[in-house]
């Protein structure tokens, strides 16, 4: 048995993954992850709602974080360097967890429940990053669309470190928002007069 609950819910995630991905999600019971991990199914549902949630644990420190992150950055950055600079504070979540992150995106790719409450939650996320740049200063129209792009290239720069952990986050986070600044920065094929 698990002594701590920290321990447990650690448990409880690794032993949900490795039933998810042996058996899929929808053949998986809350039962039978709580005996996978050596607890009885009310410790389960002490630490998650439902077994989805055990996937999508850390969401609101996340959130948090970026709000924080978004709030400490320097004065004077535009929308885009702002969540840069977030993004960097906070990328230490995904790479200390990233023994968990690989096969949890591999699991929600394959379940169409959980990618729908995958943008679920990247909805929370966006609207709580708009919300920090709007607290910012910056405009209502720019704060949604910076948070949609900008978590579009933070996920973008999350998949290329999984696929290529030969180069550390942050370096893929670069990379994404160097990216998209020259992807703003080109005039589109045929309109050569904007």
């Amino acid at each position: 048995m698990p002594r701590s609950g920290a321990e447990a819910r650690r448990r409880l995630q690794q032993a949900a993954l490795e039933l998810y991905r042996e058996r899929g999600f929808d053949r998986t019971t809350t039962a039978e992850i709580a005996a996978r991990a050596g607890v009885n199914e009310r410790t389960f549902f002490r630490h998650f709602p439902d077994k989805r949630e055990v996937l999508f644990d850390g969401e609101s420190h996340l959130r948090a974080s970026l709000t924080q992150a978004v709030a400490e950055a320097p004065d004077g950055l535009q929308p885009l360097d702002l969540l840069l600079f977030a993004f960097r504070k906070v990328e230490h979540i995904l790479e200390d967890n990233r023994p968990f992150a690989e096969p949890r995106l591999r699991v929600i790719a394959a379940t169409p429940a959980l990618r729908e409450r995958d943008l679920a939650k990247t909805a929370a996320i966006t609207e709580t990053v708009a919300e920090a740049l709007r607290q910012r200063g910056v405009a209502d129209r720019q704060a949604g669309l910076a948070a949609h792009v900008g978590w579009a290239a933070f996920h973008h720069a999350a998949q290329a470190w999984i696929d290529d952990p030969a180069q550390s986050l942050d370096a893929h986070l670069l990379r994404a928002f160097d990216d998209l600044r020259a992807l703003c920065l080109t005039t589109p094929a045929g309109d050569r007069s904007r």
